[in-house]
């Protein structure tokens, strides 16, 4: 199927490894030109490189940006409109979980870290591409969130709930930018990456029992399902969150 990205503008936040940098390597082989943000731009420059090498077709820009501060993602989103003339998809990836354990002993400091990085950054870049470009050329936003946004866990529950409010905001945002800019968003269950390392180095061989498809999830695995939302396949979908889990979310409860 065509996608239709051939020539769009992508911008990618949390771009530099992981889940984001898959997500910006499967629009580039798509023929997008491609904008990679997370805080560090030495990182980034080693993944533009990358992406580079592998297709030389797109362009790619990286700018490093703090993703909840509002100047520095201005400057982000204004380097993408001036190089390429306009944001055609945002992906919104970036996240953190800076405390594991219960909700009842999280400190301020973590909570609002939490919430800046996880759920207010998401308002902040979608408000910047619609202003900057989308409310004149229409477009398609990603949101990632998390299968803990639907579910409750041990640990990782305030995580969780702003992952939760990321599922509200992308329907929030698909009813109020419609019809121009299509709202979407991805629920993944437990993926091969940094952030998550914890949840999985130690103790993959049992996890992969437990889960129908029989493995965790990889980068690519999620971005597979970004290039679809993006493009023209999903040109009658909005304000839906797609689950990719491998599974995880249909096993039998425990009798």
């Amino acid at each position: 199927m065509r996608t239709g990205l051939q020539g769009k503008t992508a911008l990618i936040t949390g771009a530099s490894r992981g889940i984001g940098k898959a997500i910006a390597t499967a629009l580039a082989a798509e023929g997008a030109n491609v904008v990679l943000s997370s805080r560090r731009q030495e990182a980034l420059d080693e993944a533009a490189a990358e992406i580079r090498a592998a297709h030389p077709e797109a362009g790619v820009l990286a700018k490093a940006a703090h993703v909840g501060d509002p100047e520095a993602a201005a400057a982000c989103v204004d380097a993408a409109v001036a190089e390429f003339g306009g944001v055609d998809v945002l992906v919104n990836n970036a996240g953190t979980s800076p405390y594991f354990g219960p909700m009842v002993d999280i400190e301020p400091a973590a909570a609002e870290k939490t919430v800046q990085v996880n759920q207010f950054a998401v308002v902040l870049w979608t408000q910047l591409a619609w202003k900057r470009s989308m409310s004149e050329r229409g477009g398609s936003v990603i949101n990632i969130a998390s299968v803990g946004g639907m579910i409750t866990e041990h640990g990782i529950g305030y995580y969780n709930a702003t992952k939760a409010a990321v599922i509200h905001l992308t329907r929030q945002f698909a009813m109020e930018l419609s019809p121009g800019v299509r709202v979407n968003c991805i629920a993944p269950g437990l993926v091969k990456t940094a952030l998550a390392r914890a949840l999985w180095e130690n103790n993959e061989e049992q996890i992969n029992k437990h889960l129908p498809l029989a493995r965790i999830g990889e980068p690519e695995d999620i971005a597979s399902a970004a290039v679809f939302l993006a493009g023209d396949t999903a040109s009658w979908m909005t304000g839906q969150t797609m689950v990719v889990d491998g599974g995880a979310t249909i096993r039998p409860s425990i009798a």
